[in-house]
């Protein structure tokens, strides 16, 4: 999916500390990036990969199964954090600021 973006727009990924990660040098070959880890307990270090945990989890327990969830659900959650405003966006939407560089989200 981040294939869409353009390049300017994707040079780095940071990610949690999980196995749920360890393709991260095939998604850097594929989307030509860098992968930056944060440190374990540090949670200081990972704002924006708690706070998308914190959107995602209310809809994705824990416990459940990812490979079960439907690609109609998943399109829905996404719709739904893409169109929530964001402190650091000015309070704008993802949506919305991506829409200025050309990328035209699921509405």
């Amino acid at each position: 999916m981040l294939n869409a973006y353009p390049n300017k727009l994707k040079k780095t990924l940071t990610y949690d500390n999980g196995t749920q990660n360890d393709r991260h040098l095939y998604i850097n070959k594929a989307l030509n990036t860098e992968s930056y880890f944060c440190h374990p307990y540090h949670s200081w270090e990972n704002g924006a990969v708690e706070n998308a945990i914190s959107l995602l989890r209310p809809r994705l327990k824990k416990e459940r199964n990812l490979d079960l969830i439907s690609d109609k659900d998943i399109k829905t959650i996404e719709s739904l954090i893409n169109h929530r405003p964001r402190k650091c966006l000015n309070f704008r939407t993802p949506y919305e600021t991506l829409s200025t560089y050309g990328v035209a989200l699921t509405p």
